[in-house]
């Protein structure tokens, strides 16, 4: 007698995923897998010869030209297998125009644009005074052709905003003022909240009693065709006065022609101006006048070797009276004149330019000027003193220092007056430190770049230290070893005021 197993045989599974069998509805999984059975998976190039605009549907799904960063690889497969089998089921697999198929992202993308919409619904526009608020993508930005131009039809008005046929105000109010208001009678339907928005509206209209449209200013308009009679010149004006002196008065619209002088003119008061300075030195005076005679250059956009003469004798007065305001004013300028090579003195000032910031201790500044320095400037004989003296300031060699001091070539020595000073102290600083008990002033006067030993001693006494001081059958002599750190902190109060001048 044959015995029976203690299992049944089963077949083997052959595919992975759903199996749509299109050959008979009475197919089971359990037997073998029929020749009509579809995978929903395209890659299986074995199991059914699809189509080649299905083959090229999926590549041009996976394309590195058509993929999307904000979808993934495993959820564009998902979707593709959707697409592909609900085709098979039905039938269409051959019929539909897979070349003009929405990709499977693209399909994934308007479904959650989809959802988006329907978890955050559109909201009404809201109607708020007279001003509309939506939800579209618009500017924010109110515009001029806006104004009292809304219209309360058919717009939506928020409950605290609807009126009782009384003043929304006195609405709220338990005991309402019973006055009339601007004039209003008791039987007047409107208030002073509710005649404003219109006042506000017949203003922006031109309807307003005595203001007509044409007359009321319009600065945000450009000019037209319609208001010719408004439009402002284009372009630089030319000036009409000929006065010589004129007070500078700071611009608070735009230049009158009458008020301005033109280069002719102006060339005639720069240099009545020279004659008036070396003859009275009245330094806020001239520099009044300096001041109206560039701002006359400015408004009519001057740009000639004349603009640089000016700017350039205004600067150095300033430098000679140690207004550095307008000396930096003037300069700022002078470097963009020459920038355009109008001709001028621009090594003279560039040398002007490296004291100032040895003078305001810039670093900054100063290493970019250097960066900047050409050949040809180093070479310069006052380009070359200034950067002299840049060099002994930094190594802290004072005796050099002040015998570039006693040589400076044009105008530098007003603005190395202005840090000598406290070069001095820091120079008192080191004698003290290196020479003792004492030191003849004689010695010091000469290191320092005095002019005499009373000058000298003229500035340790304004510091505070006559009892430095020893007079001797020799001569006077710094008592060196009595004044430890005293030279240190009056070179600290001194580089707290780098504007401080020295006492010379």
């Amino acid at each position: 007698m044959a015995s029976t197993g203690a299992f049944m045989a089963v077949t083997a599974r052959r595919t992975f995923g759903n199996q749509v069998q299109a050959a008979s509805p009475h197919s089971i999984s359990t037997g073998p897998v029929p020749s009509a059975t579809v995978s929903a998976n395209p890659s299986d190039k074995g199991k059914r010869d699809w189509p080649p605009t299905v083959r090229s549907y999926v590549q041009r799904s996976f394309a590195d030209g058509n993929i999307l960063p904000n979808i993934d690889r495993k959820e564009m497969e998902i979707k593709l297998k959707q697409v592909i089998s609900q085709s098979v089921e039905a039938g269409t697999l051959a019929t539909i125009d897979w070349d003009s198929l929405p990709l499977p992202q693209v399909m994934i993308q308007e479904e959650r644009r989809r959802n988006h919409e329907t978890q955050f619904p559109s909201i009404p526009p809201i109607q708020i005074g007279h001003s509309t608020f939506t939800n579209q993508t618009k500017s924010n930005k109110r515009k001029s052709s806006d104004l009292g131009s809304s219209d309360d039809t058919g717009t939506h008005t928020l409950p605290w905003r609807q009126s009782s046929g009384r003043d929304d105000f006195e609405s709220r109010l338990s005991y309402p003022d019973k006055r009339p208001r601007n004039g209003a009678g008791p039987d007047s339907g409107s208030s002073k909240s509710n005649q404003a928005p219109e006042a506000r509206k017949k203003r922006f209209q031109g309807a307003l009693p005595g203001n007509s449209p044409a007359t009321l200013p319009r600065p945000w308009r450009s000019s037209t065709a319609h208001d010719n009679q408004h439009t402002e010149p284009k372009g630089p004006i030319v000036g009409r006065c000929q006065d010589l002196e004129k007070k500078y008065f700071r611009l608070t619209s735009a230049p009158n022609p009458d008020t301005v002088r033109p280069l002719h003119v102006l060339e005639k008061t720069l240099d009545h101006l020279k004659k008036k300075w070396r003859r009275e030195q009245k330094y806020p005076y001239i520099c009044d006048q300096f001041k109206s005679l560039r701002q006359d250059l400015t408004v009519q956009r001057i740009k000639t070797r004349f603009t640089v003469d000016a700017y350039e004798c205004h600067a150095r007065i300033a430098l000679e009276e140690g207004d550095l305001s307008e000396y930096n004013q003037c300069q700022t300028q002078l470097r963009a004149l020459y920038a355009q090579n109008l001709g001028g003195h621009p090594f003279e000032f560039l040398a002007y330019r490296i004291l100032y910031f040895l003078h305001t201790s810039n670093r900054t500044d100063m290493n970019d000027l250097l960066a900047d320095l050409t050949p040809t400037e180093k070479q310069h004989s006052a380009v070359k003193h200034a950067l002299d003296a840049r060099s002994a300031l930094a190594l802290g060699n004072y005796h050099r220092l002040f015998q570039l001091y006693l040589d400076t070539p044009n105008m530098g020595a007003y603005l190395m007056d202005m840090f000598v000073g406290r070069e001095r102290l820091s120079a008192l600083s080191a004698v003290c430190r290196a020479y003792k008990p004492d030191v003849p002033l004689r010695f010091v006067t000469e290191e320092l770049g005095f002019d005499s030993d009373k000058d000298c001693a003229r500035f340790i006494c304004e510091h505070g230290a006559p009892h430095l001081l020893d007079e001797r059958d020799s001569g006077v002599h710094l008592l060196t070893g009595k004044a430890p750190g005293f030279f240190e902190s009056a070179l600290k109060t001194a580089s707290a005021r780098p504007d401080a001048k020295a006492h010379a």
